[in-house]
């Protein structure tokens, strides 16, 4: 059964902005916005604190009202793109996709009352 989204992309804003800085480690910082191609899509960048200056963009789409696709968009060291297939870069991938995940999972109530 398909459950689409009936939020708007600014409310779902909100509640991210309120919602991700609480799983997110110390020091690391992000900024979020909409995507303007696609109403159940957010764009989220990470800084991460002490790897070398790496930043991390991902596109979060709401598949349905449950179930997110997180897709890693670029990365970048000291503002160049870099090789997102590096170990260090796999890892920092793999732990902001988790915290999006626990975000989405956390805002349910939200997005399907």
């Amino acid at each position: 059964m398909n459950r689409e989204m009936q939020l708007d992309q600014n409310t779902l804003i909100s509640a991210w902005q309120e919602r991700l800085p609480a799983l997110m480690k110390d020091g690391d910082s992000f900024s979020l916005q909409g995507d303007a191609a696609d109403q159940n899509s957010l764009l989220i960048h990470f800084n991460a604190a002490g790897h070398q200056a790496y930043s991390l963009d991902f596109r979060c789409t709401y598949v349905d009202s449950r179930e997110v696709a997180v897709d890693l968009v670029d990365v970048e060291q000291g503002g160049r793109h870099t090789d997102e297939r590096t170990d260090a870069v796999q890892q920092l991938a793999q732990k902001y996709t988790r915290q999006i995940h626990e975000c989405a999972q956390a805002l349910q109530n939200l997005t399907n009352p």
